[in-house]
């Protein structure tokens, strides 16, 4: 067997980075991670791949793609024949960009940076991610209530662009107590066929 084309680079605990893991894995494709240090992040070969030293970066062959929600319209594009992933009608288009434009923006700056701040520290406010946090999650629950998907009548790109923030928010001090249709399609996000689990941080989450 040989060895896979497609590499990513990556970190255990990022939500980033295992939303991209978890569809390469529901696409059945064979890949090496590479678990990626702030010291790999710094060096000169890794910004040449990523100016932004951010993570994740998958290369697939002599393709180079930075940014999560690129990479999974990347992979949605040239390995899933179905077109379920990543629509091509234009209103479930728009609908799936709409979450990918969610989780880069409110759940980035709510849910991810609280959990963020309270297992690694940072300057920045933990009542400010919170409270953005208690913003879009009751606005997620409310979506939800009378669907089982983000953005179409099936699972795509978008519901594991949002997943792992969601599902680890607890970890940042943010309960899922008060929103039942929310944590429903956890569940149903988490028994989709070949996906991969959101490792959980070194931290002791709420009773």
């Amino acid at each position: 067997m040989t060895d896979p084309t497609i590499t990513l680079y990556g970190m255990s605990l990022s939500g980033h980075a295992h939303r991209v893991e978890a569809f390469l894995t529901i696409l059945g494709l064979r890949h090496r991670y590479v678990e990626t240090t702030p010291d790999l992040r710094g060096s000169a070969e890794y910004l040449a791949m990523n100016p932004l030293g951010q993570l994740p970066v998958l290369v697939d062959g002599d393709t180079v793609v930075p940014d999560s929600n690129a990479i999974l319209v990347y992979l949605a594009g040239r390995y899933d024949a179905s077109g379920l992933w990543h629509p091509k009608d234009p209103v479930q288009a728009a609908a799936v960009q709409r979450w990918l434009s969610i989780a880069a923006g409110e759940i980035r700056f709510g849910p991810s940076r609280a959990r963020f701040l309270t297992v690694w520290g940072g300057p920045q406010s933990l009542a400010d991610a919170q409270a953005t946090a208690a913003r879009i999650l009751p606005f997620m629950d409310a979506h939800l209530a009378a669907r089982d998907w983000l953005a179409a009548d099936r699972a795509t790109i978008a519901d594991l662009a949002c997943y792992a923030y969601v599902a680890r928010a607890p970890e940042g001090g943010v309960t899922l107590d008060p929103y039942p249709a929310l944590r429903r399609w956890l569940e149903r996000v988490e028994a989709l066929p070949g996906f991969t689990a959101m490792p959980h941080a070194p931290v002791s989450e709420p009773a």
